[in-house]
């Protein structure tokens, strides 16, 4: 018996240390292949929730932020494919005409309600947020239905996707001032979360245009996977951001001169306000113009797409270079930054409207974004030192709506000019001389004055 059980006893520990050795390799492959998930997710979270971004919930407002970018680049590449590449160059610039006649116009009319009607629901901000992604949910399945066949039913979702993206937009301004960590600038704060918003659109991209190539609708319902995961995230953010302690509304003209507004604060934000709605307005017109002057006249040796794709990365590139520059400013002249920027992209409009080719145009879209960046951060600056602290919450979704306005309005004019390279970059030129005569003499005349500066970085 004594044998047999040394056998048995034997049998068992091999066979106990043969399923040991078993489930120690499987548990590691298990690892090998969940760290690069895990590791990705702890680094991401780690750069969020950075210097007391973490603890004063701004971490989960970058995350939001970076979700609410993927989700609406997917719906753009859905709308590119079917209102833009899938016809003649005729028809789609008609279907783009008809995009902004439906949508855009409209839009403009609602941007300016959009903010009083949010102010007026303090307490309900997370509620907005995760609203504005449930209506996104939605629209994007309405849309999916109709995305292969570019039927008129489209562009009333796609109007209602621009409207509860503003809405988001300007919910989440009135949200950062609330989740500052201690130290931390709006202007830095700004910052951070814009660039998040920046880089999940760049990784959202291919990965829209990846799933297009399946069907035109997956994009879609990739959109619907993504806003429906920030519709859970607009709940994890601290309570605090339904406060309105010490807020009330701020109006873009004073009553009677009883409260400050937009236009009363001082020069500084007037002329900086102008100066951003003349770079807002380059990027529209860019975007418009280049989209169907470059299918009609790609980059030599490039097709239409690409063509597009090289114009398209330069500016997001120049973007968040700008984004991520203006995080790290200590900046103790915004006035003279806007001006800096305004003048640089004007500069680089003159020289590609002189010696127009595919590489200025790539350099103007670089310019465009990086000046439309830090001139934006400058702007935030300014309201931040000249407007009082119980109305600058208002005052940043006051000023979001006139840069949306003048976006528009700079895409309007990109559909309708002819397809003349040498013309459209007079024309940007032109836009952004507007933007200097109204704005320049009166941020230098400011800047000269020494408005005191408070620390914005």
């Amino acid at each position: 018996m004594g044998h047999y059980g040394g056998v048995a006893t034997a049998r068992s520990s091999g066979s106990s240390d043969g399923s040991g050795r078993l489930g120690r390799a499987g548990r590691a492959v298990g690892r090998a292949l969940h760290l690069p998930f895990t590791g990705t997710a702890r680094s991401i979270r780690k750069a969020t929730h950075a210097h007391g971004a973490g603890e004063s919930g701004l971490g989960k407002l970058i995350e939001l932020h970076a979700v609410n970018g993927a989700g609406d680049v997917m719906i753009t590449v859905a709308l590119a494919s079917t209102v833009f590449f899938s016809v003649p160059t005729d028809q789609a610039r008609g279907r783009v005409a008809l995009y902004l006649a439906i949508t855009m116009a409209p839009f403009t009319l609602l941007a300016p309600v959009i903010g009083p009607l949010l102010d007026r629901m303090p307490h309900g901000r997370r509620a907005a947020m995760a609203g504005a992604m449930l209506a996104r949910v939605l629209l994007a399945l309405t849309m999916s239905g109709a995305v292969a066949t570019g039927g008129l039913e489209l562009y009333p979702a796609a109007l209602g996707v621009l409207v509860a993206s503003k809405a988001y937009g300007v919910v989440r301004s009135a949200v950062v001032p609330r989740l500052l960590p201690p130290r931390f600038s709006l202007v830095k704060a700004n910052s951070r979360v814009t660039l998040a918003g920046l880089l999940a659109t760049g990784a959202a991209a291919p990965i829209g245009a990846g799933l297009s190539r399946i069907g035109p609708e997956w994009p879609l319902y990739g959109a619907c996977c993504v806003f429906m995961g920030g519709t859970f995230l607009a709940f994890t953010l601290p309570a605090k951001v339904d406060s309105a302690k010490g807020e009330t509304k701020a109006r873009l003209s004073d009553r009677g001169g009883q409260k400050p507004s937009l236009r009363t604060v001082g020069v500084s934000v007037q002329n900086g306000l102008y100066a951003n709605a003349a770079l807002r307005a380059l990027s529209g017109f860019l975007i418009f113009f280049l989209a169907f002057l470059l299918r009609e006249h790609p980059l030599s040796g490039q097709s239409a797409a690409v063509s597009l794709g090289i114009v398209g990365v330069s500016a997001g590139v120049g973007n968040a270079l700008g984004t991520a520059v203006g995080s790290l400013l200590k900046a103790r002249g915004p006035e003279v930054l806007i001006v800096t920027m305004l003048t640089t992209a004007l500069g680089v409009a003159v020289l590609s409207a002189a010696f127009f080719s595919g590489v200025m145009v790539a350099v103007l879209g670089a310019t465009a974004g990086l000046t439309q960046a830090l001139a934006k951060l400058s702007l935030d600056a300014m309201i931040q030192r000249d407007v009082p602290e119980e109305v600058r919450t208002s005052a940043f979704a006051r000023s979001e709506t006139l840069l949306q306005v003048a976006w528009v309005l700079g895409g309007a004019i990109g559909i309708a000019l002819p397809l003349n390279g040498l013309l459209g970059m007079s024309v940007a030129a032109s836009l952004l001389a507007l933007g200097a005569t109204v704005s320049v003499r009166g941020l230098l005349g400011a800047a000269r004055r020494g408005t005191p500066h408070p620390r914005v970085a």
